[in-house]
């Protein structure tokens, strides 16, 4: 018994060793890197005059040498130019071909996302502002939507569903099933209504376009539970499961899901060829009574 309350005693001692050993490695690494910044900053600091050498005069080779070499550097540095002139005049073409100008999206704020960012939206967010906010990249926005377009114009009205819980959306939301014939649910979904046939009301769809999947999570679910096609309008904090196509963007603001509903009616309409009066981009952005 004395053995092997002593042989306890032993692993228990080691085990706080190594942790032990863990912390001072952690306040070690902390300490270098203080360390460092300290260091880093004090040579950035440096304001004293450097010795002025004084060089021998060089002979008529080394200098032929060395204005060929000026020459080089001289030909390398307008070849640079002129990459990054291109670069720009291909991001100027590129803005041009927008579905709507670069303005507008950001006049929406459907590039603000939220604070929280899931690992599927990391590769769609840039940056972050002061405020901790994650901002979308405006070029990565277009280009899902675009995808989401030709996606959604491969499926009839009949055949698609709108899940819109969030009041914020609700107007445009119910002017695109006006416009596109696809039956949308706003304020509250019926369960069960794609799932259960014993439901007077029942029926089947092939696609369903969920604008949050936290609040739409009912629509979301039955959906998956009879495996059919999901689009989704995904916000920095939410998770692309279970999606056959995203769109990424804010999907708070009436403004913003403004902008998503027009551009999917507009492109929808004129792919289906359905004839329908779309309102201007004012008129679902709230802009224009």
């Amino acid at each position: 018994m004395t053995d092997e309350k002593s042989q306890k005693e032993r692993v228990e001692k080691k085990v706080d060793e190594k942790f032990q050993g863990k912390e001072l490695e952690k306040a070690a690494e902390a300490k270098a890197n203080a360390s460092l910044e300290k260091e880093a900053e004090e040579e950035s600091l440096k304001t004293e005059e450097k010795p002025v050498e004084v060089k021998p005069e060089k002979s008529l080779e080394e200098r032929k040498k060395e204005l060929l070499e000026k020459a080089k550097k001289l030909k390398e540095k307008v070849e640079e130019t002129t990459t990054e002139e291109l670069k720009e005049k291909v991001k100027i073409k590129k803005r041009t071909d927008m579905l709507i100008p670069l303005e507008e999206y950001v006049k929406a704020g459907i590039y603000l996302g939220t604070k929280v960012v899931t690992p599927a939206m990391k590769p769609f967010v840039y940056r972050r502002r002061a405020d901790g906010l994650a901002i979308f990249n405006t070029d990565l926005i277009d280009e899902k939507l675009k995808e989401s377009i030709e996606y959604l114009s491969k499926f009839a009205p009949e055949d698609v569903v709108l899940a819109c819980k969030r009041q914020a959306g609700w107007k445009a939301a119910e002017k695109f099933s006006e416009l596109t014939g696809i039956r949308v649910f706003t304020k509250k979904y019926p369960a069960g209504i794609l799932t259960n046939t014993n439901l007077v009301d029942f029926f089947e769809n092939e696609l369903t376009i969920v604008i949050d999947s936290w609040l739409d999570k009912n629509a979301l679910n039955d959906t998956l539970n009879v495996n059919k096609k999901v689009l989704m309008v995904c916000d920095t904090n939410n998770f692309a499961k279970g999606a056959d196509q995203i769109i990424i963007g804010n999907n708070k603001s009436p403004k913003s899901l403004g902008v998503i509903f027009y551009l999917l009616a507009r492109g929808y309409c004129k792919a289906r060829k359905i004839d329908a009066n779309i309102p201007d981009l004012e008129w679902w952005t709230g802009e224009e009574d």
